[in-house]
């Protein structure tokens, strides 16, 4: 990510003291006419700092001498969120249709992203990190949430779950499947260190 596109990034702190109020409404709430607009917007701040990798499910810790793991519930109470406020619509186009809640789209890349998506069949939903240097084989999914660093392959077949944590330079092999853990949302989501062969 350049510095001019970081730079354009919404603060961490302002969109979660925006979604907080929002966050325990439920669907009709979120979808009255006087909530809704903010509640999308709010909700397409917090999607992009999740694509830049500012916020995440889990982040790595260390506490008096030993490496771990923290879960952050807003996270994921922001991704269940997007899930109450979306309509399902249909989308795609005529050669790949498909029907899926409008919060959660295929993400799209471009060259300076300097992710490689195979042509087949992969899809990267809106809400997943995905850092320089991956490259996704055909036909392959990453659900909202998830974080891929730098590096990784993943493989035909292969599946990265909702809030999956995945390091750099990881090989998912052919159809390996790192489960998401999105509920509850304090449990520690499946994570995959640096360097691991799967």
């Amino acid at each position: 990510m350049t510095s001019t596109a970081a730079a354009a990034l919404p603060d961490v702190d302002a969109v979660f003291a925006a979604l907080a109020p929002l966050l325990p409404l439920g669907a009709e709430q979120l979808l009255a006419n006087d909530t809704v607009a903010h509640a999308r917007s709010t909700f397409a701040d917090f999607l992009a700092l999740l694509e830049a990798g500012r916020v995440r499910a889990a982040s790595p810790v260390a506490t008096i001498g030993m490496a771990g793991w923290a879960v952050d519930a807003r996270v994921k109470q922001a991704i269940l969120m997007g899930f109450r406020l979306g309509q399902i619509v249909a989308m795609g186009d005529d050669a790949l249709p498909f029907v899926d809640k409008d919060t959660y789209p295929v993400r799209r890349f471009g060259s300076g992203d300097r992710v490689r998506v195979v042509p087949g069949g992969s899809s990267v939903r809106r809400g997943a990190h995905v850092a320089a240097a991956v490259t996704i084989m055909p036909p392959a999914y990453v659900n909202v949430g998830a974080f891929v660093d730098e590096g990784t392959m993943v493989d035909s077949h292969a599946l990265v779950g909702s809030c999956a944590q995945v390091g750099k330079r990881v090989h998912l092999s052919a159809a390996a499947q790192v489960g998401g853990v999105l509920e509850p949302v304090g449990a520690l989501p499946v994570i995959v260190e640096d360097d691991v062969l799967v």
